[in-house]
């Protein structure tokens, strides 16, 4: 039997979709922090629990480990992209994105790479996706003379060549050597963090 509210009390406005994509975000934003702190290996139910839901609404939105990943690096690209997209945007301020994300996760610089993910059915193909996302974003915006503009490939050479200087076991680690990497190729870098609409 159903529970009906007292009179003059509302019942609860059902929230479906709302409620779906609050999860969908929740749980994105869970995996990128666990994924950061513990690789992709870490288990599903750690990404649950940081988002606050359930595993059966983290598998209903995502139906495995890979759909997971899949949609964090697709959200790092898509907040690279907003950057290069926003108004007054620069290419300093697009690479400090850039630079925030290398720094949070190491399944972004495989994609950067486009070979990190070789080897596992239909990750290749969507590696290469990403990272030619990634390069326009950034060439949209490189003006003339700018230390990345050159020969076809070398901008996402130099973007691999930084993302190979990624290492450390801290956050702070990893960007200070990120930043002597782009320093070091020449390339003003502004304030590292992610996208902020």
């Amino acid at each position: 039997m159903t529970r009906q509210p007292p009179p003059g009390e509302r019942r609860p406005a059902n929230e479906g979709r709302k409620a779906a994509a609050r999860n969908r975000a929740a749980l994105v934003a869970a995996a990128r922090e666990i994924y950061a702190d513990q690789g992709l290996n870490a288990p599903l139910s750690a990404i649950a629990r940081r988002a606050g839901v359930g595993q059966a609404v983290l598998y209903r939105h995502f139906p495995d480990r890979a759909a997971v990943a899949t949609a964090v690096l697709g959200e790092n690209v898509r907040q690279i992209e907003q950057a290069a997209a926003a108004r007054g945007a620069d290419i300093a301020g697009v690479l400090g994105v850039l630079t925030w994300h290398q720094t949070q996760s190491a399944a972004f610089i495989s994609i950067l790479h486009a070979d990190g993910l070789a080897g596992r059915s239909g990750d290749l193909s969507y590696a290469f996706e990403l990272s030619g996302r990634v390069e326009h974003a950034l060439r949209t915006l490189l003006p003339d003379g700018h230390p990345l503009t050159g020969a076809e490939g070398d901008l996402m050479i130099a973007v691999a060549m930084v993302s190979g200087a990624v290492t450390g076991p801290t956050r702070e680690q990893r960007e200070h050597r990120a930043l002597a990497g782009w320093r070091l190729l020449g390339v003003e870098v502004g304030p590292v963090g992610p996208f902020e609409e």
